[in-house]
């Protein structure tokens, strides 16, 4: 059985990790032999080297467009697993660390403070990842996806609807931290925002709400409800 760290360890299986966390959707052998201009054997191997180590998942799906022997045959996806503690060597117990500076926090305006910090955050990631503003409200969560993705987080739209929108993430920043302490879940929820007010033009952070359930779930992603409001708390059309 492979482990985390031997996967991520070795370069070559790094890069197809890296890859498939960029990737909105699941993969198949063919799209990371194409994209990294490997056979497709090699990279159906470094796929199952992953999958044995945990870091992805393996499933079965219909694709439509392909043609020619075996078209009407599910194609092998890998996705990301999700990612429930980080990978450190040697650990660092930065979330025992974290929750500790948390406790000594003033119990009045706790809460408003770790937001604030998630913001902050948020914005820094932004800055990183050349995360640039958009029109529309789809194209805009589409770059915020993009942007993790390029950090090496994988993140998906999963639903636009009117002012409210659904993003899924198998590897979200904060998850390991807020399995860790549940009350920081105010951090996670600052830091979205201000990913989402970098994103969309025109938007500024307390003009969305945030909810991030699925966090203490073991067999889940992250899902990320994200709402657009007027700065009276009443939702308004999202572009």
């Amino acid at each position: 059985m492979m482990h985390r760290l031997d996967s991520i360890g070795d370069r070559e299986l790094r890069e197809t990790l890296l890859f498939t966390r960029a990737q909105p959707l699941p993969v198949t052998a063919d799209e990371v032999a194409s994209a990294q201009r490997i056979h497709r054997n090699v990279a159906r191997g470094r796929l199952e080297r992953l999958a044995e180590a945990g870091l992805l998942v393996v499933s079965f799906e219909r694709r439509t467009g392909r043609t020619g022997p075996g078209a009407g045959r599910p194609a092998k996806t890998y996705r990301v697993a999700p990612e429930l503690t980080a990978i450190e060597f040697p650990e660092r117990r930065y979330e025992q660390l974290i929750g500790l500076v948390v406790d000594a926090l003033p119990e009045p305006g706790r809460r408003e403070r770790l937001h604030e910090i998630g913001i902050a955050f948020g914005r820094e990631l932004a800055r990183e990842a050349r995360l640039r503003p958009a029109k529309s409200l789809r194209t805009a969560l589409g770059r915020v996806c993009a942007a993790l993705g390029s950090l090496g987080y994988q993140a998906s739209v999963a639903e636009v609807t009117g002012d409210h929108a659904v993003i899924t993430t198998a590897t979200c920043p904060l998850r390991p931290l807020v399995r860790t302490r549940p009350r920081l879940a105010d951090l996670d929820q600052g830091m979205w925002a201000a990913l989402l007010a970098r994103a969309f033009a025109g938007t500024a952070v307390d003009q969305i709400g945030c909810d991030t359930p699925n966090c203490q779930r073991d067999d889940a992603d992250c899902r990320v409800l994200l709402t657009l409001r007027t700065r009276r708390g009443q939702p308004q059309a999202g572009g």
